[in-house]
């Protein structure tokens, strides 16, 4: 139970580190820092990479078929995930946008 406690927060951590880049790039780019807010872009991706990688461990072991318990935690692990690879996208839409703007 500890190790998928470890890998829940592991998840939330990478996923939470890729939101804020993503974010952090986007307000780069408002201020017109557009090689700034690629260069945050890059580490929002290789944040979520990291959190995808973990979270594609789980899958194959469950395809293995060693199940892994549902957890609130898990769930909220996911979620954030979900989220940082929204933010992401968002965040390079509007950065093009802000391209187009300038």
């Amino acid at each position: 139970m500890e190790e998928l406690y470890e890998i829940a927060f592991n998840v939330i951590m990478h996923a939470g580190d890729s939101k804020s880049y993503s974010m952090e790039a986007v307000a780069c780019a408002e201020k017109g820092d557009f090689e700034g807010a690629e260069e945050k872009l890059k580490l929002a991706d290789e944040e979520l990479k990291a959190a995808h990688e973990t979270q594609t461990d789980l899958l194959q072991q469950e395809a293995l078929g060693n199940k892994t318990e549902l957890s609130l935690l898990m769930v909220h692990a996911q979620d954030h995930y979900a989220m940082a690879q929204s933010q992401r996208d968002v965040s390079g839409q509007l950065i093009r946008l802000y391209r187009r703007l300038q």
